[in-house]
């Protein structure tokens, strides 16, 4: 028999090494950064043609590279980084494993210009698929310039997993902040099909976040700081009442490394466990100094996890920072030490005698007085706008409750496509309606039926109801006029994805204009929404629309309605009026898809008689 087993040429090695270091665009650019901090520059600019598809180029100013070896760097596991097996342990650069520029090198078009600083000339390389076409003098500015044209031009399969633009693009913007957050003395500008989306000046870690995300981010960030043998921390944490809906911008970095570490990141959230409402997430910007030696950093090809010697410890310390810097910037904000201890009390008058307060009783009231004949006011769920109202005269029977306004909503296709529930309307006749529903808990609304109960979740039901008249077209959704407009600054990213949306937001109520370059300005809402929770409720519909945009076959209109019709449903823990719960009952129940909410839970349930019996047996 022959034998089978063969050596990969290079260039197939290569391929299937770029497999695991460059997946996306986003992979190339972290590489390409961090390249460009480890020759350490001063300025590094980063341009991209649609999203970094058709280009991605790297220019920085560092030390540059000399003839030999501008050609050599394209040498898988040539590097720069390590000489010997020990160096493992002491790694204080970026990258160091001598696979990127290969890796790239095998699935792109590749330009190198590079310059010493104290050479007249410097040198150009270009290489296609991992051979090098030609190399040769070129006048060029000090530093390095690396352009990577037509990503995964000769694997279309890997080119064809690509999301689509806005897609790429975040995912480039996110690695960007990841470099640019913990090289704060290095300028980074960001270039995308000729539109500038960051100028970064050099400066310390709190200016660089506010650059990155907006002057406002001063105001909800407090400073921690702390030192001990095992491990020094700095950074920036959120004040409890700017925490998020989702995991977004916590960043953890290890001796100015990026990294995901699940323990350490439950460490920090769980010093707010106290402090903060369930499932919420605090936003957090630290960075821990670890000896070298007591961690290791080659475990992922991406170098985005690490493993520590001290974990334990590290986990305790950085749980114990956060809980102090908590409590002592919290109370050192609620009270002001520096205050005159002196109320601000104006002196009565001369001859001024107090009055003795009095309390007034109405003899005639009755609470078990019946109220049948008083008018019910209608109910919007705290909104102007409804379909439906509260019916007065004759409002003894459940049926007439559950009688379909006269101006229906049509019939949507819901994404949680279920059978509806039959509901027999004759097992609710001969009930009183002023004793039809009453609330518990202020979470369920409990309504009495001929033949058992109705329990309804009151958040979850006005939810589906608010959802399927935002998912109406043919229906105006009511604004409410602000008394001062309200500016809201985003990031370069989120202002883009925002401008997109915006013919969406204002066929929904909102009202607002591009003020600035990261700025907005919004002069009306959907009626319902809460102006101080504006920019959180803008930012959450950001979020979840950046979540959609992952997802093959996401409905960008169902899930901005999904995410609208949460903001402006009524909460569990209000309290509500007799007519404001029989107005959610009447609603749901003419919506298409009345048992189930627009995250696919269920919004209410029927207890049959013989099911109640049998709880109580």
């Amino acid at each position: 028999m022959s034998d089978i087993i063969n050596i990969l040429p290079d260039s197939v090695a290569n391929q299937i090494a770029a497999g695991e270091v460059v997946d996306r665009p986003a992979s190339a650019v972290k590489e390409l950064l961090e390249n460009a901090v480890d020759a350490g520059a001063s300025q590094i600019q980063l341009i991209l043609k649609d999203a970094g598809r058709t280009l991605i180029q790297v220019i920085d100013n560092g030390c540059g590279m000399s003839d030999s070896d501008a050609r050599l760097c394209f040498e898988r596991h040539a590097t720069s980084k390590i000489r010997k097996s020990d160096d493992l342990f002491a790694i204080h650069t970026m990258g160091f494993r001598g696979e990127a520029l290969a890796s790239i090198a095998a699935i792109a078009q590749v330009e190198l210009k590079t310059r010493l600083h104290d050479s007249e000339l410097g040198t150009c390389v270009t290489i296609e698929g991992c051979e090098i076409k030609d190399q040769a003098p070129c006048n060029c500015s000090k530093g390095t310039s690396l352009a990577v044209k037509n990503l995964f031009y000769n694997v279309p399969a890997r080119r064809n997993f690509l999301k689509k633009d806005t897609v790429e693009l975040s995912h480039i913007e996110e690695i960007f902040r990841r470099v640019a957050l913990t090289n704060c003395q290095t300028a980074f500008t960001m270039h995308h099909n000729g539109k500038m989306l960051y100028d970064l000046k050099a400066g310390n870690f709190a200016q660089r976040i506010c650059s990155i995300y907006g002057t406002n981010y001063k105001e909800r960030l407090f400073p921690i700081q702390e030192s001990s043998d095992v491990v020094e921390i700095s950074g920036y944490i959120s004040k409890a009442e700017y925490v998020r809906k989702t995991r977004g911008e916590q960043y953890l970095f290890v001796n100015d490394r990026f990294i995901k570490h699940p323990a350490l990141s439950a460490a920090i959230e769980k010093a707010y466990i106290d402090v903060i409402p369930e499932r919420s997430y605090p936003s957090y910007y630290l960075k821990l100094k670890v000896d070298p030696s007591r961690i290791d950093v080659n475990i992922h090809p991406t170098k985005t996890e690490v493993k520590f010697i001290d974990e334990h410890a590290i986990f305790a310390i950085l749980r114990a920072a956060t809980k102090k810097a908590l409590g002592q910037f919290t109370i050192a904000n609620e009270l002001n030490f520096d205050a005159p201890a002196d109320l601000p009390l104006t002196p009565a008058p001369d001859g001024y005698i107090p009055q003795a307060p009095t309390v007034r009783i109405n003899t005639n009231y009755n609470p078990f007085a019946s109220t049948k004949n008083e008018s019910r006011p209608s109910y919007s769920g705290g909104h102007s706008e409804s379909t439906f109202t509260t019916r007065n005269e004759d409002a003894s029977k459940w049926t007439d409750f559950f009688a379909p306004a006269k101006t229906e909503l049509p019939i949507i296709e819901s994404p949680q496509a279920t059978q509806s529930v039959a509901f027999n309307m004759d097992q609710t006749e001969g009930s009183d309606i002023d004793n039809a529903c009453f609330q518990l808990m202020n979470r369920w609304i409990v309504g009495k039926m001929k033949t058992g109960l109705l329990l309804v979740d009151q958040q979850r039901a006005h939810e589906r109801i608010w959802y399927e008249r935002l998912l109406n077209r043919n229906r105006t959704v009511a604004s409410q006029q602000l008394l001062f407009p309200i500016n809201c600054t985003f990031t370069p990213a989120d202002a883009d994805i925002l401008t997109e949306l915006m013919p969406e937001l204002a066929s929904r109520g909102f009202e607002m204009s591009q003020l600035g370059k990261n700025t907005f300005v919004v002069t009306a809402t959907p009626t319902g929404i809460r102006e101080e929770s504006l920019q959180e409720i803008l930012e959450q519909i950001l979020s979840d629309y950046k979540g959609s945009m992952l997802q093959k076959f996401a409905d960008r209109d169902q899930n901005l309605c999904k995410t609208l019709a949460k903001q402006m449903a009524v909460k569990t823990g209000n309290a509500l009026q007799q007519a404001e719960m029989q107005q959610i009952i009447a609603d749901l129940f003419c919506c298409h898809t009345p048992e189930i909410s627009p995250s696919g839970k269920r919004t209410m349930m029927i207890l049959k008689e013989k099911e109640l019996e049998e709880m109580m047996r």
